[in-house]
Formats: C-alpha cells, sequence, structure tokens
C-alpha cells in the first residue's frame, strides 16, 4: 500500500509528531504492539490529516476504492463547504446526493440505501449526521464507504452508527470507512461550537475509563487498556493547548484530531463503544430522548461535556471518599418503568435494568465486600480518574459549555436525566452505584 495516502506526505505538510506518524502507521500496517506486546491491527485502511487534501481527492478515493460508480453523499451546506470539491476532483463516474435536512434515524439510513443502490462506493462529506447515515446506510447496502469530515469528532473511525430507531438512540453494528481523509484548513474553518462539541466529546475518557473498570469490578465486563493507551498519544497536549483552539491553530486541530481518531479506533479495536461512552454518553442520550420540544438544540459533545463533569464529580465524591457507599437494594418491577417513561418502551429498559441491577442479596455481598476491602476495590479507578478541574480546564479554556444552564435545559430535567439515564442502557456506571447508596440527588449540574 502507498504509505504517503496513510500519512499526508505528499501533497501538502503533514501535521503531527514523529510519534503520531509512527502510530498510525503501524496501527494500519498491523505493526502496533500494545504494553503486553501483542500485535494490533485496525480496519481502517488509510487515515490522512493534511494541512490540505485540495486536488488528492480523487487519488485518495479511487485507490482505496477502485474504478466504480462513486456517490458523493453531504448536505446542503457540507456541499459548499467541501462536497462539491470533492466530486469535482473525483470525476468519471461520480455523482453527488444531497440529503435536504437529514434526520439521524435509521429510516432515513435506509431511505439512502434505497437512493444510493447503483453506486459501488459511498463518500460522506460532513459531521455526524451525514457520517452516520452513510455508514449506516452503506452497511445495509454492502458497499464500502470512505469520509471527508468537515468538523472534527470521534464517529469518522468508528464502526458503530449513532441512530435513532423508533424513538430511542442507539448505538448500532455497521462497518469502518476504509478511509478517513481529513483537511485541516476545511476542519479550522468550521463554526467554534463544532469544535468545542469534539472537544468536549473526548474529555469523558478519564469517565468512561472509571465506568469500565468499575464495570469489571462489579459486574466482570470485559477490559482493555488498549484504547487508553493510544489516547495517551495527545491527551495530555491537548488539554493544555485548548485555548489555541480559539486561535485555529492547525497543530492544536491535528492534536484534536488525533485524539477523536484514536478513540474512535480503539473502539473498533476492542469491538465495544465501553472505552468512550458510559454514564456520560447515557445521560446525553437521555437528554435527547426525552427534552421533546423543550430541547434547545445542543449538540450531542457539548452535552457529552457537561455530563462528563457532573459524573466526574459523582466518582471523585464516591471513588475517593474514606468509606464505601451503601448499596440499598430496590426492587423495580414493570410497573416503576411503565409510570416513569411510558408503556412503549417500557420492557425493554426493564429488561436493560434488570441485566445489571442488585438483587438483594447481591447487595449485601457486595457491602460486606466493600466494607473490608474498599481502598483495594477502588485503587485501579483512582489511578486512571481525574479531578474535575482537571477536566474542566480544557473546556473553560476552549469556551465550551460547563453546565446545565449553559445548554439550555431546565435544571430540573438535567437532574432527572443523571437520576434516569441508567435505565436506557444496561451498562453498568457509576450512576448505577449512586443511585442505589443514595448519592445522586445533591449532584451539581
Amino acid at each position: 500500500m502507498n504509505r504517503a495516502m496513510n500519512h499526508g506526505e505528499n501533497p501538502g505538510r503533514e501535521t503531527g509528531d514523529r510519534d503520531y506518524r509512527g502510530v498510525l502507521r503501524a496501527l494500519i500496517d498491523g505493526d502496533w504492539r500494545d504494553a503486553s506486546g501483542a500485535p494490533l491491527r485496525v480496519p481502517i485502511r488509510a487515515l490522512d490529516i493534511r494541512e490540505t487534501l485540495d486536488g488528492a481527492e480523487g487519488g485518495l478515493v479511487r485507490q482505496l476504492h477502485g474504478k466504480g460508480k462513486v456517490c458523493v453523499v453531504c448536505d446542503q451546506t457540507t456541499e459548499a463547504i467541501l462536497g462539491a470539491r470533492v466530486a469535482s476532483n473525483i470525476g468519471g463516474d461520480c455523482e453527488t446526493l444531497v440529503l435536504r435536512d437529514p434526520r439521524s434515524t435509521v429510516d432515513t439510513a435506509e431511505q439512502l440505501r434505497r437512493q444510493t443502490r447503483h453506486a459501488d462506493t459511498l463518500v460522506a462529506v460532513g459531521s455526524g449526521t451525514v457520517s452516520d447515515l452513510v455508514k449506516y446506510a452503506s452497511f445495509l447496502g454492502g458497499k464500502s464507504y470512505s469520509v471527508f469530515p468537515t468538523s472534527p469528532m470521534n464517529a469518522y473511525t468508528t464502526g458503530s452508527a449513532s441512530l435513532t430507531d423508533a424513538g430511542i438512540k442507539r448505538s448500532l453494528p455497521a462497518h469502518n470507512a476504509r478511509g478517513v481523509f481529513v483537511d485541516l484548513q476545511i476542519l479550522t474553518g468550521c463554526p467554534q461550537r463544532l469544535i468545542n462539541s469534539a472537544l468536549s466529546d473526548v474529555v469523558c475518557r478519564t469517565t468512561a475509563q472509571v465506568d469500565w473498570l468499575l464495570s469489571r469490578a462489579f459486574r466482570g465486563t470485559p477490559y482493555s487498556d488498549v484504547p487508553y493507551q493510544l489516547l495517551a498519544y495527545d491527551e495530555a497536549s491537548l488539554f493544555a493547548d485548548a485555548r489555541r483552539l480559539r486561535e485555529r491553530d492547525l497543530d492544536v486541530m491535528a492534536s484534536l484530531v488525533r485524539t477523536c481518531a484514536l478513540n474512535g479506533l480503539g473502539s473498533a479495536v476492542v469491538g465495544s463503544t465501553h472505552p468512550g461512552s458510559m454514564a456520560e454518553h447515557m445521560v446525553s442520550h437521555y437528554l435527547d430522548m426525552f427534552a421533546g420540544d423543550a430541547h434547545p438544540g445542543t449538540l450531542h459533545g457539548e452535552q457529552v461535556g457537561v455530563a462528563t463533569l457532573s459524573v466526574c464529580r459523582l466518582q471523585n465524591r464516591i471513588l475517593r471518599a474514606d468509606s464505601p457507599p451503601v448499596i440499598r437494594f430496590v426492587k423495580r418491577g414493570k410497573d416503576f418503568f411503565t409510570r416513569q417513561f411510558g408503556g412503549e418502551q417500557s420492557g425493554e429498559y426493564a429488561a436493560c435494568y434488570a441485566a445489571k441491577a442488585f438483587d438483594a442479596r447481591d447487595a449485601e455481598k457486595w457491602n460486606a465486600r466493600l466494607a473490608t476491602h474498599w481502598h483495594d476495590f477502588t485503587a485501579p479507578m483512582r489511578a486512571v480518574m481525574l479531578r474535575v478541574e482537571q477536566v474542566a480546564a480544557p473546556l473553560t479554556a476552549a469556551g465550551a459549555p460547563m453546565s446545565a444552564a449553559d445548554l439550555g435545559f431546565d435544571a430540573a430535567f438535567y437532574a432527572e436525566a443523571l437520576a434516569n439515564a441508567r435505565f436506557i442502557r444496561d451498562r453498568f456506571t457509576i450512576l448505577d452505584v449512586a443511585g442505589d447508596s443514595g448519592q445522586l440527588e445533591s449532584t451539581a449540574a
């Protein structure tokens, strides 16, 4: 494979340090080894981050996908920003499909699959909605796809699609893009709000890792350090330089893009979104699913950032305490879920909760164990947990939302989301420990 295609050696200036280039090259070529020495290869075949891709798009796409018919998919905004240029540079047997005000739903993805039946390859040009729709539509249609982002985020390198199905926000199994091609000049030109949303969506590394370790300890959930070995390449420098995102600094933007990309690749490696999506994402999903007409139109990443701060407070308060929480068994039958969520999805939520809930005997067993082994039990979590001020610092520096009020959500509804988000998914998190020990009510929003 042509390595220049993967690493932006020509044309354009490659942005990034030598360690970063090495880890991407090794991941794509199957030569990267984790801390234990085990080899690792990611499913993406090209990850190209350059100052500019202008003029290179056609070669990048054709080298990966061959000579078949290409359909470039974008929306009205991203067509003007980048889509028309990508289609023009691909040339040949290439057409453009412009989605009019697309929605991130399974129905929309199915419609897109039908609209692109005649194409051999799909190319997404856009951000979250366009990327996830193309990812899932190409998966349903058995086609390969690549993506040209117009804003930074981690969804481009994951193999799952975040779509709403029958009113429920789901992370649906799909497949990975063959190529992710990032033009930093395009990304630095996107609205600051989108940049801050991407930053807010990756600061949750600490809360997701702690929750995943917590789930392993309480419920035996398989866990891997590999995603966090990858994220360690850029996290500290990105947090330290977050203020320069306001200045549209290319190097810091490249750091953000790398962090987003490696976040997604970490999920692809372990076959799960656990590495970067735990309690904080459940809170965001709850806000989207139940705010209705009162939803202020905030972005997923913005919501995740604020929820990360709330979850981080909980984790620090509970897991750094000198004494353990006392877990109480609370029986929650189908009637509880019907009253809380209505009848349509109550059965699904009840099943999610039943898969992880403490029963009376379980609660008694864990209380006895925690009473004698609390510090040993929490040591792995405290070792990777950041303080709230460490998580808040880069968000403040970049000018991202910091509270429910900043997002535009009513404080009572945000508190409801913190209290009830644990019921909409079967992942065990600090919200379950806090909820079953009476410590959710005082969580600051």
